[in-house]
């Protein structure tokens, strides 16, 4: 691993020497909690991503089927950060860190730390065929809603100047790879984007014929959910026009399509939410780790040999208290900070008393459309309109700051009475 000595390379210096160094890679749920869990601590934080926005990552399927603005869910890490006097936010990428002498490297820089905490989320897993990711696009970051976005929204354009019928219907053919709740609601959405947004806005197709399919390997869709309301979300989603293929395994994706054993879709857009990948945290430190890359955490979430390093969210496998491993979902990785900022300040303060991490479920929501959705609770079950109500609420409520959630709250109202979608935006077709 690099050393503090590397030419070229210099140390990004503390403002103040004299107090512990807490160094926070990834501002996503994770990473702000524990930065936000720490501000009454005598440490120095530095926060390190390599963007300058927190990403509601909830709702950026919105984002992608052009129902949300990007603007409407994102917001920059500093102002978020702006009252908080003792933390410092660098853009930047990690490379690596340095666990012998305490030094996280990104860009030409090393920042020295007294405890590190890595929250630096998922990236997407094509279970050994990397390859197919030139040809799914994931659902991960701004970037990738956006590419969605005009994917979809040109596929329309191309199949209205389309003579040829079997062309045509190639270009209308949308096909979701996974039936976890990212392709649930990214199919959901992009039928009634088909069905009622742009149902009237083309003269040589009808869009109201986009063939919009989900397959899952698995038998059900929503596995994570209770049996009762996986079976409602499926028929739900047939309901609404959606064709749901379970216990087929993608074997083939290209550009032309994907196939399921011998059997060939033609379909000009593929969408993956198949399955996600840790981050390469784990090979930074050189630990043990899952087959996903997630890490093997102790109790307390601090990492083996490794007291003074901490790592949260989707970088690591964590179990509940049945031995299921708990969702890579917001309120996980918000706890999970807010515990280790806490094992940080009992630590500096003396106080340290080695308490494990306990996760408290808020429930787990999924949405199907603009009427339908399922929530489970645990000790109560919810599905259809009345939870897809629950589902708008605690969204708009857990959204950062009062004009994003005014702003989509209006959003949803306008669209849920006009069936109008505001951000149907094409931009940079060429790329």
């Amino acid at each position: 691993m690099p050393s503090s000595s590397q030419p070229g390379q210099h140390i990004v210096p503390s403002r103040r020497e004299s107090k512990p160094k807490v160094v926070i890679v990834g501002a996503g749920f994770g990473g702000l909690s524990a930065a936000a869990g720490l501000a009454a601590a005598p440490v120095e934080v530095t926060l390190i991503d390599r963007c300058n926005h927190h990403l509601f990552q909830p709702l950026l399927y919105q984002v992608a089927t052009a129902g949300l603005s990007p603007a409407d869910i994102a917001w920059p890490v500093r102002s978020i950060l702006r009252k908080q006097a003792n933390v410092k936010v660098l853009l930047g990428e990690v490379s690596t860190v340095d666990r012998n002498e305490k030094l996280v490297h990104f860009n030409d820089d090393a920042i020295p730390y007294d405890y590190l905490v890595l929250a630096t989320g998922a990236r997407h897993s094509y279970f050994g065929n990397e390859h197919w990711a030139q040809y799914a696009h994931g659902l991960k970051r701004i970037e990738d809603a956006t590419h969605i976005r005009r994917q979809v929204l040109l596929a329309f354009e191309y199949a209205e100047m389309e003579s040829d019928p079997v062309k045509r219907m190639q270009l209308l053919s949308f096909v979701i790879v996974g039936a976890g709740p990212t392709g649930v609601e990214l199919a959901g959405a992009l039928i009634e984007l088909s069905r009622k947004a742009l149902a009237k806005d083309f003269r040589n197709i009808d869009p109201r014929q986009a063939r919009i399919m989900l397959i899952e390997a698995g038998d059900r869709v929503l596995p994570g959910f209770p049996e009762p309301l996986s079976a409602f979300a499926r028929k739900a989603l047939q309901k609404l026009g959606v064709e749901v293929r379970l216990s087929d395994p993608v074997t083939l994706c290209d550009g032309d399509g994907v196939s399921l054993g011998s059997e060939r879709i033609a379909a000009s857009t593929v969408l993956w939410a198949a399955g996600v990948a840790a981050s390469p945290a784990g090979q930074w430190l050189g630990v043990e780790c899952d087959q996903a890359g997630r890490i093997y955490v102790n109790p307390d979430l601090s990492i083996p040999g490794l007291s003074e390093v901490y790592a949260i969210g989707d970088t690591i496998v964590v179990n509940d208290k049945n031995g299921n491993p708990l969702p890579g979902v917001a309120p996980v990785a918000k706890q999970q900070g807010r515990h280790v900022a806490a094992r940080i300040e009992a630590a500096v303060t003396g106080e340290d008393k080695g308490t494990p991490f306990r996760y408290r479920s808020m429930g787990n929501l999924a949405t199907i459309g603009r009427k339908a959705a399922v929530i489970d609770f645990g000790f109560v079950q919810l599905k259809g309109w009345f939870a897809w109500w629950i589902w708008g609420v605690a969204h708009v409520y857990f959204l950062i700051g009062m004009r994003n959630r005014v702003l989509v709250a209006i959003q949803w109202l306008w669209s849920y009475f006009t069936f109008q979608s505001g951000g149907r935006l094409i931009t940079n077709p060429d790329n």
